[in-house]
Parts: structure tokens; sequence; C-alpha cells
């Protein structure tokens, strides 16, 4: 297995240079965020969470590094509230690890054979393939057009109800292969993105309600969040992009209509952006770890 490289690692130091008191990391991972910050600020302690349960695993070496500033929690992030306190730095490195993708009995790669399950949590929810045996047409059209994005939306969802009873997908490399079977057209993508891409991102946020969790976590964690404090959220794709940019601009009382050449500035104001626009990885970033071409990093402070 590769090893897991936090990405915008310098640029989230950077975000909370300074900050001390309690930090919320809600998307522990790899832990490489929260091990750097603790490394970096003495004066700061870190509760972190996490929907997969393996994480807890690798939370238990920053324990041992940090046993007075580190808490670890086996939850997601949306449930914030739950854990009765305020903070005064927030951090959310959204989507999927390098831990999962290259997992294959987890299911979320289609270049490695593995159970067709795709759940952060194995133990919550409906696995990817038990999703394409009972969705409706209209759940399989959301997650295929809508989370997935994928042009060719039509034709793989009238596939995949017209299939299913007698195909009944076992494993990653089943699903693929009916794929390219029935939806030709997929292999006619432009060279470097795999026709499976986008299908395996919107079955993924579809069974693990990844948009929806998003909404509500980030109004959870902005109430936790103290004044001053600093929220920072990392964003791989442009539907957890949009929903992060329509909330800190509210937030910030700013328009998102592009006809506005200033800011508006309301009453309910109550915060303020610390970023014009997202910050993006460097080349240097990007040559080391390609998995950061696609990150965006905004951060607004809490007025």
């Amino acid at each position: 297995m590769a090893e897991h490289v936090s990405v915008l690692k310098a640029e989230v130091l950077q975000a909370f240079q300074g900050c001390s008191g309690r930090l919320f990391d809600g998307t522990f991972g790899g832990g490489g965020h929260t091990e750097a910050l603790l490394e970096r600020n003495p004066s700061l302690s870190i509760i972190a969470v996490d929907v997969d349960p393996e994480a807890a695993v690798r939370a238990e070496r920053v324990k041992q590094r940090f046993p007075d500033r580190f808490q670890f929690f086996s939850m997601n992030f949306s449930e914030i509230e739950k854990l009765h306190q305020a903070f005064d730095g927030i951090l959310l490195d959204l989507g999927v690890s390098s831990f999962q993708l290259e997992t294959a009995s987890r299911g979320f790669s289609f270049r490695e054979e593995g159970a067709l399950d795709m759940r952060m949590n194995p133990a919550i929810g409906i696995s990817a393939r038990t999703f394409l045996q009972q969705a409706t047409p209209e759940a399989l059209t959301q997650a295929i057009r809508d989370y997935g994005e994928e042009p060719q939306w039509r034709s793989i969802v009238r596939s995949i109800v017209q299939y299913r009873e007698k195909e009944f997908w076992e494993t990653t490399v089943d699903f693929t292969a009916f794929l390219e079977r029935y939806t030709p057209i997929l292999r006619s993508k432009k060279p470097g993105l795999h026709f499976a891409t986008r299908v395996f991102q919107g079955l993924r946020i579809a069974v693990n309600d990844e948009l929806g969790h998003l909404e509500r976590g980030l109004k959870a964690a902005f109430e936790t969040l103290r004044t001053k404090g600093v929220f920072a959220v990392i964003a791989f794709h442009s539907l957890e992009d949009r929903i992060v940019k329509q909330h800190f601009y509210a937030w910030c009382g700013r328009s998102l209509n592009r006809e506005d050449a200033q800011p508006k500035q309301w009453k309910s104001v109550r915060a303020e952006l610390l970023t014009r626009k997202p910050i993006r990885a460097t080349e240097e970033e990007i040559a080391n770890n390609p998995r950061s071409r696609s990150a965006k990093l905004r951060i607004l402070r809490k007025l």
C-alpha cells in the first residue's frame, strides 16, 4: 500500500498559525494534519473524529505521542454537537483517503478487485452492491448524474435497471466489466480518465450520504466555533466545494452572484473570509502527490 500523504499540509499549518486552545479535526484519516499541528504548536490540543473504524487504529500512534493533547472518537464529523465542546479551530479534509482507495476489500476502487461495498463505515447503511440492486431509477439518476456528474448517465441507469436482476454484481471488477460491456460509449472518453471514475464517485457519495453529512456538519461545526476561531475545509470535487462556498459566503454576508462586484454586507454577517479564492496545491506538491491536484482549501474566521 502506498503511503498516505496529507494534502496542503503547509497551507493548513499556516491557516492555524498562532491558534491555541482546542481544535477539531473532523476527518482524521491518517492523522497527517493533526500530527503536524500538534508538533508545530505545543499550546494546541486536538479532538479528532472519523467515521472509518480503521482510523481509530491509526489514531493510537498519535495518542501515544501526545497523550495529554489528543483525543479520538469514532463518529462522523456531522455529529460534532455530541461532543458538547467549543473549538478555537475546525479542520475538515473531505473525500476518500488513500487508505480506503488502496484497500481493495473496501470496494472504493475500480482498479482492484474487492467486494462492491464503498461504505466509510462497513457497519452502517447498505453497500454499493445492495444500493445498485434496490435503488429506484430516480435514486440511481441522482447518484450517477448529480453526484458522479457523468454525462452518459441515461444509458448507465437504463442498463443497471435492465440487467441488475441477471447480473447481480458481487465485486468491483464485476461492475466495472458490466459498465464496459453495456455502456461502450464510456470507453470513448479522453485518455487519462477511466470510464468508471465518475460512476464510482457517484455511488460512493450516495452510499455514504456524503453531501448530506457535509451540509449538516458545516452548520453544526460553525455553531461550535468560538469567536475569532478559524474554520478550514479542503474539498476535492465541485459538489463538495460548491456547498462549502455557499455556506462560507452566507456566513460572511457575501453574494454568490458573479455580477456583484463588491461583497454585499448584511447585518447578519457572522464571519470573514480569509481566502478570496481557494488555495490550490503548488506544482511541486502535485508532482509529489497527484491526489492534491483537485484540492481546494477555503478558510474563514468567525466574528
